[in-house]
């Protein structure tokens, strides 16, 4: 059984960066290779799955919406503050976003596995419960991780693999969330337009208001605001 880990946020001036982790729980799950886009079709929704930069927000919210509901499917979030990237450097917090992602699906999997028993069935799962790690984790990029399972980087991974694709969409879409939250508390650098990535719009609310507790301060070009 393959998990697999993506991230959202590398690259923004502000908040944090956020990991999913993800896999299909029951093997009969169904996705098949799309015959018109680089990507796959989500079962009897027929959602188009592609490379999440490829999606319009409303379409990653839709798929967004199907993954959660789907009982065959589970995943786990991680997140990085943007005072900690500050402390460890982005690649660092990256790495641990994706770490707890890991250990949150493996938690939300133990809940999941407790209350139904039709589940447990599985042979992955069984090993998932008892902690007999034999899964493949696929991370997408070329990173990996402090983990106790055998893994595998793949560039471009949220392009090609499903549970790649489907991590980088609950990543970017839990983040767009996130920061749509933050937007109403710092209304004046439109958060809710650019998520935080350096847009001209961001950049000339930053010369005019200064920067807001949740930009990044090693981040250029916050750091010469800031002399950080």
């Amino acid at each position: 059984m393959i998990v697999g880990i993506d991230e959202a946020g590398r690259g923004p001036l502000a908040g944090p960066v956020v990991a999913a982790a993800f896999t299909v729980l029951n093997p009969k799950f169904e996705y098949r290779n799309s015959k018109h886009v680089s990507g796959f079709v989500l079962g009897a929704s027929n959602l188009q799955l592609r490379d999440s930069k490829l999606l319009s927000p409303k379409q990653r919210e839709l798929i967004y919406e199907e993954l959660c509901r789907n009982p065959d499917l589970e995943w786990g979030i991680g997140q990085v503050s943007e005072k900690q990237i500050d402390k460890i450097n982005i690649l660092q917090a990256t790495r641990l976003a994706m770490k707890r992602a890991f250990w949150s699906l493996h938690r939300n999997l133990q809940r999941k596995l407790s209350k139904n028993s039709n589940i447990i069935k599985s042979s992955y799962s069984r090993k998932i419960l008892y902690k007999y790690y034999d899964e493949l984790v696929i991370v997408d990029g070329n990173i990996l991780l402090d983990l106790p399972v055998a893994q595998k980087a793949v560039v471009k991974a949220d392009a090609t693999i499903f549970p790649c694709m489907a991590a980088s969409i609950i990543a970017k879409v839990t983040r767009d969330h996130l920061m749509l939250k933050l937007h109403k508390k710092y209304p004046l650098y439109g958060f809710d337009r650019h998520k935080g990535y350096g847009t001209t719009f961001h950049l000339q609310a930053l010369e005019k208001y200064g920067t807001s507790p949740i930009h990044r301060r090693s981040f250029s070009p916050i750091r010469q605001l800031t002399n950080f």
